[in-house]
C-alpha cells in the first residue's frame, strides 16, 4: 500500500491546469485512487461550460472501472499550482464511490493531508439509496 505521500504525488503528477478552447478548462483537480488490489489509477477534471464536464475522481474511477475493478482503497485529490492542496470530495463524488461497489463507504480511506485520512462512511453518512431507497 502506498503512503498518502506517495499517492498524493501520484496525483500531482498529473495536475497541469490548461486551457481548452471555449474558455473552458482541464486539469485544475488531479486524482490518484489505489484500488482494492493495489493498482493505481489517475485522472484528471474537465471544466465545461454546458455542463457535461466531470471531476478528477469519476476520471480516476472511470479508469478503475475500465480495468475491471471496483473497490477504492484509498483515494486523493489535489488542486493548485504553486501550493498544491488536497481536497475532500465533493458530495457527487461520494455518492460516485458508493454506487460503484457499496463496500466503499465503510472500506475507502480518503486522504485528506499526508498524514489525514478517513473513511468515506464519515464524509457520507447517509448515502441516497439509505434515504431514498425502494422503500420510501
Amino acid at each position: 500500500m502506498l503512503s498518502n505521500h506517495d499517492l498524493i504525488n501520484r496525483a500531482k503528477a498529473v495536475l497541469n491546469p490548461r486551457r481548452l478552447p471555449h474558455e473552458n478548462t482541464a486539469g485544475d483537480v488531479a486524482c490518484a485512487l489505489e484500488s482494492a488490489s493495489g493498482n493505481v489509477y489517475l485522472g484528471v477534471c474537465i471544466d465545461v461550460g454546458s455542463g457535461m464536464g466531470f471531476c478528477a475522481e469519476h476520471a480516476a474511477i472511470a479508469a478503475m472501472v475500465t480495468a475491471g475493478e471496483t473497490r477504492i482503497a484509498r483515494i486523493v485529490a489535489v488542486y493548485g499550482e504553486d501550493t498544491v492542496l488536497v481536497l475532500p470530495p465533493c458530495g457527487r463524488c461520494r455518492e460516485f464511490m458508493y454506487a460503484i461497489d457499496h463496500a466503499n463507504l465503510n472500506n475507502t480511506e480518503v486522504v485528506l493531508g499526508e498524514n489525514q485520512t478517513i473513511r468515506l462512511k464519515e464524509l457520507l453518512p447517509h448515502p441516497y439509496d439509505e434515504v431514498w431507497g425502494p422503500n420510501t
